[in-house]
């Protein structure tokens, strides 16, 4: 049996985009053949020949471990609800930097 998903990707500006998904909110920096996700599971970093469809992916954080072999020891939970806060705010803190600068380009091209 299926499952819905959800994913939406919104473009702030050429290399940033903001994504809305099930998981939750993430943000991905980069230009073509490299780029970086924050979001709730972690830093996704993605490195590839552009047309190719060669391409090399790692990842840092929090893994469910249902695609992968890979085993980590998992936190405790409130490790791990330390880890999730501090992962949120520091997503909070990028979006406010991001709405700070395109308010700032706006500003400038109206003046």
């Amino acid at each position: 049996m299926g499952s819905f998903r959800f994913y939406k990707r919104m473009r702030i500006f050429p290399g940033l985009s903001v994504n809305l998904s099930k998981s939750g909110p993430s943000l991905t920096m980069g230009v073509r053949g490299a780029h970086v996700t924050v979001g709730s599971r972690g830093v996704t970093r993605t490195v590839g020949i552009p047309g190719t469809g060669i391409y090399y992916t790692s990842h840092t954080g929090h893994h469910t471990g249902f695609h992968s072999a890979h085993q980590e020891n998992a936190l405790a939970p409130e490790q791990q609800s330390a880890a999730d806060r501090k992962a949120e705010i520091t997503l909070a803190i990028v979006a406010v930097g991001i709405v700070i600068m395109i308010a700032a380009a706006a500003n400038s091209l109206f003046h």
